[in-house]
């Protein structure tokens, strides 16, 4: 379970530029497809056609995943480990597994 967390405990992500703007990028192509899909839905487009981009869509969101979840472990996990705040680890491990259900 996630820990309370008050105006002075809110922990933020660091990450660089680059990579903030590349997922950011990502993020507003992936908002056009499911835009997309709803007009494929509304305009009676064959089914199949519409489950392909829905598949589309599904390994562009695993791509961000996977890109936050790097930048995540190489920054923020690395700096909590350094700071001696090790329950970051199990933290990391609960998300790692709902990850990969």
């Amino acid at each position: 379970m996630a820990r309370p967390e008050t105006d002075d405990t809110v922990r933020k992500a660091h990450h660089p530029y680059e990579t903030k703007a590349h997922m950011l990028n990502r993020m507003k192509r992936i908002e056009g497809q499911i835009r997309g899909i709803s007009r494929m839905i509304q305009e009676d487009v064959y089914c199949d056609d519409i489950l392909h981009q829905f598949m589309s869509v599904e390994s562009a969101i695993q791509g961000v995943k996977k890109t936050l979840l790097e930048a995540h472990v190489k920054s923020c996990v690395v700096e909590q480990i350094q700071n001696g705040e090790l329950e970051v680890v199990d933290e990391l491990m609960t998300t790692i597994r709902k990850m990969t259900k």
